[in-house]
């Protein structure tokens, strides 16, 4: 029996274990680690969304529409899939910085993680203030606010445009400070996840923490396209940097809060979602006639166009925040049902790549990734009530029993659970069988109320 009496003991233990042995030895590289990280992240969010949806539905005001939900989470998936396979480049990285920069050299202790915590909140604060202000950023983070909804859900609609990152740039501070790596490593993720819990409307107004950290009152007000509200609280988890540097603004109960973007994506498809803006920037400046609007449009403020291309080729857009229809297309409960069970089955596939990385290398989880997206494509335009849907689901199956023909297994799922390929072939064509009968049933494709959200 092992007693723990301080941290030096837990620093001792850890030091001694497997994981941290194979961590030194480098058997186990970033990406498996991240890897390992999300098979314990995944359930845990997935669970707190479900728990949300029931906690509305017994208190009578349900924040959680199914078919947003699904939206949202199949956004995460995307997401957690391209950050697992790297598939980003960072313009410069912290490990250069803190080679190139640090006049000190510091023992990381706790006062050091303190400091790393405030610094990536500092440049959180930037890089997201940037994103909201620069045409040329607003792609990477467009897909975050898409949701006309606010709940936990819609916390983990995420990017997958963001291929360039200069998020390192800003902590040039930290890296001066001689902040290691390693520490900057370690209190990333935690960063990243602390900002998941404020992404809910069933929380009101928190006492004297409103002055201090970033809380779900905050975060309403950055979510919401009220002209009052709109490029508020860029915070991620302190205030206080809202309030410095004059972008802070307070939820009043006489102005609620509507949700959303005031381009409307009008699709549940999040890789629409990640390109949507991009595709329009490219196309205005293709189209404007001034070489110096072509140029500038990029980095121009968010939502500025040409005048001669706005005159031209005019943009929806709300006008009245309070009177709109949010995006609804109307969808059975056996519709709703099927989507949500391509979600389930979709995360099930995605814990077996991220639990066997390294048993299937390169390039075959990349080959992976390709149906992980080709998947979430095809499922969310069978809920746009997109007619082709079941050409994107034809698409899906020929892809994967590609692969499972040419290898008589699913990258190692065979040996990993005997007779599951059969299950794997089977599901692809009952998916395919749906989605065709989906995709072809008229009486589907129409509209419902889109004012009144699915529940």
């Amino acid at each position: 029996m092992i007693f723990i009496k301080n941290l030096a003991d837990i620093k001792e233990i850890l030091n001694e274990s497997e994981l941290i042995n194979k961590f030194k030895s480098r058997t186990i590289n970033p990406m498996e680690a991240y890897g390992q990280i999300l098979l314990i992240a995944m359930p845990a969010f997935f669970v707190l969304v479900l728990f949300e949806k029931f906690w509305g539905i017994w208190k009578g005001n349900d924040t959680v529409p199914l078919n947003d939900m699904i939206a949202s989470l199949s956004s995460g998936i995307t997401n957690v899939t391209k950050d697992v396979l790297g598939l980003s480049i960072a313009v410069i990285s912290y490990g250069w910085l803190f080679e190139k920069f640090s006049f000190l050299q510091i023992e990381a202790t706790w006062l050091v993680y303190v400091i790393a915590f405030f610094a990536l909140d500092f440049a959180g604060y930037w890089t997201h203030r940037i994103a909201h202000e620069y045409n040329i950023f607003w792609n990477n983070h467009i897909v975050h606010h898409s949701s006309e909804e606010f709940n936990l859900a819609c916390a983990l609609r995420q990017s997958i445009s963001s291929i360039v990152k200069i998020f390192a740039i800003f902590l040039i501070p930290a890296a001066i400070l001689g902040v290691p790596p390693q520490v900057i490593a370690v209190v990333a993720p935690l960063h990243l996840f602390a900002q998941f819990w404020y992404h809910t409307r069933h929380i009101g107004k928190m006492g004297f923490l409103e002055k201090i950290i970033v809380t779900p009152s905050h975060h309403r007000v950055h979510h919401a396209i009220n002209p009052e509200y709109l490029d508020k609280n860029y915070g991620q988890i302190f205030i206080f940097w809202d309030k410095w540097f004059g972008t802070y603004q307070e939820e009043k109960d006489e102005i609620p809060a509507v949700y959303g973007v005031t381009r409307p994506v009008q699709t549940w498809n999040p890789i629409k979602i990640n390109f949507m803006h991009l595709w329009l920037l490219i196309k205005d400046a293709w189209r404007a006639e001034k070489w110096s609007d072509k140029l500038k449009i990029w980095f121009m403020p968010l939502g500025w166009r040409p005048a001669d291309v706005a005159k031209k080729y005019p943009v929806s857009k709300i006008e009245d925040v309070y009177h709109f229809d949010k995006y609804n297309p109307f969808l059975t409960k056996g519709m709703l049902i099927w989507s949500f069970a391509q979600l389930i089955t979709l995360l099930l596939l995605l814990s077996y790549l991220f639990g066997n990385l390294a048993a299937i290398g390169a390039p075959g989880i990349f080959y992976y990734g390709g149906f992980v997206f080709l998947t979430v494509y095809a499922y969310t335009e069978l809920m746009d009530r997109n007619p082709n849907a079941w050409a994107w689901e034809a698409l899906k199956m020929v892809y994967a029993m590609y692969f499972v023909v040419t290898s008589g297994d699913w990258f190692g799922l065979n040996k990993f659970l005997p007779g599951s390929v059969y299950i794997f072939v089977g599901y692809l064509v009952v998916s395919a069988l749906f989605s065709v009968w989906f995709s072809l049933r008229k009486e589907n494709l129409q509209f419902g109320n889109p004012s009144i959200p699915l529940k």
